[in-house]
């Protein structure tokens, strides 16, 4: 059974950082794309970044650019989201994805 669960999802205030963890399962981890996508209430998923665990390649939404980082540790079958310098805007539940498997979420709260 393919698992996706995420955690490190807390309330912080604006300009902090907090590291998001998706652990996988049931799946070879080094052959997707794995993602993280967020969805504020009221507001469209949308996707704010993701990693191929084959190559390291990586892709970030142009509003995270600079303050996200994401990594990969395949020996772990784990995606980490490092989110520095956060925003009130980035509050939203954060779900993890990989082909069409998605997390339960974790939820992120900025206070400003």
């Amino acid at each position: 059974e393919v698992q996706l669960v995420e955690s490190g999802g807390v309330l912080v205030q604006a300009g902090g950082s907090l590291r998001l963890s998706c652990a996988a399962s049931g799946f070879t981890f080094d052959n997707y794309a794995i993602g993280w996508f967020r969805q504020a209430p009221g507001k469209e998923r949308e996707g704010v970044s993701c990693i191929s665990s084959s190559d390291g390649s990586t892709y970030y939404l142009d509003s995270v650019k600079g303050r996200f980082t994401i990594s990969s540790d395949n020996a772990k079958n784990t995606v980490y989201l490092q989110m520095n310098s956060l925003k009130p805007e980035d509050t939203a539940v954060y779900y993890c994805n990989s082909n069409t498997n998605w997390g339960q979420g974790t939820q992120v709260t900025v206070s400003s």
